[in-house]
């Protein structure tokens, strides 16, 4: 299970939890394989060049799989679109904007005034590139805001960045996030999710908010060459989705904070994959971004 990105992140938790258990399920040893570099570049190409055989697996996400084919275009030595296919998304991440509390602004028609109001003034931290940066460069475009990008170390460092002062917003996941929220530490405008968070069940999300279409959650899924044969892809497929499913995962899962999201079979992850590819790609164009951190 190639893991594009080093140990620790949300990827690498699902590969470790799921490999066990599919050794189990299927009675072939699965090893979760961290193969990080080149914003999860050499871990896609890894799984993109294995043999279609079912053996080679990529933990990839929708920076991997939908944005980078796009942002990095210009570089890349295989097609992530065309030489790899989904099996099945994993799990979603949603995600909360936040500021913090001396910060004027308690909402999101105020934190767009007040942002009008102080052209180029305003900044926000997040990871260049990344499903956020896209989506934040995506509402600034249409709203008209004019802000400053400071580039995230990750998301501990941005919420730290958030409370001090250095940065005024950032997208953070929910779960790093609820602590401070909590706590009076950090002040939530709006979040990246389908409906409304138990955890946050006074927080609109972004279409409640006057900005449907804007906003992805961080979605994480398992793909394969795409030669690999349909029966493959189907047996892989029904075996993550009954590991999964189990109790013991759930457990873990819950325990790690991660949402499980699971497709209704491959043709629906790729059906949704290829649409992200397209909106991304859009986006991409529309907001003039040019990637700074190529490889």
């Amino acid at each position: 299970m190639v893991v594009p990105f080093a140990p620790g992140g949300s990827g690498d938790i699902i590969a470790r939890v799921l490999a066990p258990a599919l050794s189990d399920q299927l009675g072939q040893r699965f090893i979760a394989d961290n193969r990080p570099g080149a914003a999860g570049n050499i871990g896609v190409e890894i799984a993109a060049r294995a043999q279609p055989d079912g053996y080679t697996i990529l933990v990839g996400n929708v920076s991997t799989n939908t944005i980078n084919p796009t942002t990095y275009a210009s570089v890349l030595t295989v097609d992530a679109v065309k030489e790899l296919t989904g099996v099945t998304m994993v799990a979603s991440f949603p995600l909360v904007l936040v500021s913090r509390i001396a910060f004027p602004p308690n909402n999101m028609k105020e934190l767009i005034a007040h942002a009008l109001a102080k052209p180029g003034e305003l900044n926000y931290t997040l990871s260049m590139g990344s499903a956020t940066h896209l989506d934040w460069l995506d509402l600034m475009s249409r709203t008209g805001m004019k802000m400053v990008h400071l580039p995230s170390k990750g998301a501990g460092a941005a919420i730290t960045d958030v409370m001090s002062g250095e940065a005024d917003i950032a997208f953070t996941q929910i779960a790093t996030a609820i602590p401070q929220i909590k706590t009076g530490r950090l002040k939530p405008f709006v979040t990246i999710a389908r409906n409304r968070l138990p955890d946050l069940p006074d927080v609109p999300n972004m279409a409640e908010a006057g900005f449907p279409g804007i906003g992805s959650e961080l979605w994480v899924g398992i793909f394969v060459p795409a030669k690999t044969p349909r029966a493959i892809v189907e047996k892989l497929y029904a075996a993550v989705i009954h590991v999964v499913q189990s109790k013991q995962i759930q457990t873990v899962f819950a325990k790690t904070q991660v949402p499980v999201a699971l497709s209704k079979s491959p043709k629906e992850f790729q059906q949704f994959v290829d649409a992200e590819v397209k909106r991304w790609a859009r986006i991409v164009k529309e907001t003039n971004f040019k990637n700074q951190t190529l490889y």
